[in-house]
């Protein structure tokens, strides 16, 4: 049976700043390519007139939206104009009375809870109190859980009103235009299938590094890490997508089986598969603490236990204050069985996935000659580099997607509790001893311990500024 469209969008927190930068620039991309006729309800706790929450949307679209500046935008002016606001407190069933009374007749309803998960519980309870989650969805925000058991109590609270079909966990990096592009190209092209095993396959390497610090988000930083910010949901997800088998057809449902299978065979981390860091003079950012325990660099050596990648190592690493601003996936091949030439011209043949920041690119790593006349090699790469300019934004996608009903590139309750499975152990030791990361220089490569994770593994791969 065909799923209805929704026809009404709740933002609860429209006030914030994810709303601000994220949420309201998607919607009047929708609006303009005509995927937004439907009513704009915002629901807030602070007690501000229509008229001033509507100048603070144009205001939003005007700093974060594609609008030049000081132009009068149609399309925004007709998003502001169509908001209805609901003011109150989200612990109040008043609040969701007005809410019920601002849906009118719409149906399906979806809501996005742009607010701190610990309102999660209140709101979904007053929306099943008040009928305003009956033939709704509804979307949340990361993080979904600090931990397995936490996650777990979030899953049930969202189960105790909306069935799992209409729950869409989101991870905005899952609607990436290079994230798609990356599994389009795995399964597109038939000389890979042959090849992504471990029979070809070395080793997997994906990187997430960046050049800037915390950028004034001290308090929250304290509250995560860079294992559960970004390890346990991104980071997993791109290596599920890696490593996946070839799902039956591009659907919600085989995509994310083959997703959870992945995820399900990945063995539960210890302290040796693992090196935190932190840099130098992350403890004077604002809003941290004197001796803080948090990590802001972790390293991760990953084995999947499947026919597919048994013995294959999986290598990911992710760090705030590193040397360039990139996001790499590495696969190296294994080196020929018989070295036909001589010795100095092998090098691994590789296929290289740039993600971001501002372009996808995928790289080929092979073997030509050098020209003259002894048979000597030299490593060369048939590269595609494409700019985003242009592109469809992760938000503007997978807003849509909701809209629509469609859960594939959403994180489902067994994958979300399968990769807290995955880095709960280490994270509650981390927690509980308050061991300290190890401290690394800003602008180089994190810890020189991480090294030994991939010493067998010929190194880390390091990221260039460019392709």
């Amino acid at each position: 049976m065909t799923k209805p469209d929704s026809d009404a969008i709740v933002i609860f927190g429209i006030t914030g700043d994810l709303a601000s930068r994220k949420i309201l620039p998607a919607l009047l991309n929708l609006k303009r390519r005509g995927r937004l006729d439907m009513p704009l309800i915002g629901v807030a706790r602070e007690g501000w007139t229509i008229e001033r929450l509507r100048a603070r949307i144009l205001e939003s679209l005007g700093e974060h939206g594609d609008i030049p500046d000081g132009a009068d935008d149609e399309d925004a002016n007709a998003l502001a104009e169509s908001l209805r606001y609901v003011a109150g407190d989200y612990r109040d069933g008043g609040t969701f009375e007005r809410l019920r009374e601002a849906l009118g007749d719409a149906q399906a309803p979806l809501h996005y809870l742009a607010i701190p998960p610990s309102l999660f519980g209140e709101v979904i309870g007053h929306l099943e109190r008040t009928s305003c989650s009956r033939g709704a969805r509804v979307v949340v925000e990361k993080p979904l859980g600090r931990d397995l058991e936490s996650a777990r109590d979030l899953n049930r609270n969202l189960a105790n009103s909306f069935d799992e079909s209409r729950i869409f966990r989101i991870d905005h990096y899952l609607g990436k235009e290079p994230v798609q592009n990356l599994l389009y190209f795995r399964f597109a092209n038939s000389f890979l299938e042959p090849l992504w095993n471990r029979v070809h396959v070395a080793s997997v390497q994906f990187s997430m590094t960046e050049s800037i610090g915390i950028e004034g988000r001290g308090r929250l930083y304290e509250e995560l890490g860079a294992i559960r910010d970004v390890v346990q949901n991104h980071l997993l997800q791109v290596v599920s997508l890696l490593a996946m088998e070839p799902p039956v057809r591009y659907a919600s449902d085989s995509l994310r089986d083959e997703k959870v299978k992945v995820l399900q065979a990945i063995r539960t981390l210890q302290d040796a598969d693992v090196v935190r860091g932190q840099y130098r003079g992350y403890r004077d950012e604002p809003d941290t603490e004197a001796d803080s325990s948090v990590e802001t660099y972790a390293a991760v050596r990953i084995g999947i236990d499947s026919p597919r990648w048994a013995g294959v190592p999986f290598f990911i690493r992710t760090g705030k204050r590193l040397a360039v601003t990139a996001t790499e996936v590495m696969v190296r091949f294994r080196e020929p069985a018989h070295a036909l030439f001589e010795a100095s011209a092998s090098a691994p043949n590789h296929v290289r996935f740039r993600l971001g920041p501002d372009r996808v690119s995928i790289g080929l790593g092979v073997q030509t000659k050098e020209p003259g006349e002894a048979m000597r090699g030299r490593a060369s790469e048939l590269l595609m580099c494409d700019e985003e300019a242009g592109r469809v934004g992760a938000y503007e996608r997978l807003i849509g997607d909701a809209l629509r009903g469609d859960p594939t590139l959403f994180a489902r309750q067994d994958s979300i509790e399968e990769a807290w499975r995955i880095v709960d152990d280490v994270i509650h030791r981390s927690d509980g001893d308050g061991r300290s990361p190890l401290l690394y220089d800003p602008d180089g490569w994190g810890p020189a311990e991480a090294d030994s994770l991939v010493e067998n593994a010929g190194g880390w791969h390091r990221p260039g500024t460019g392709c």
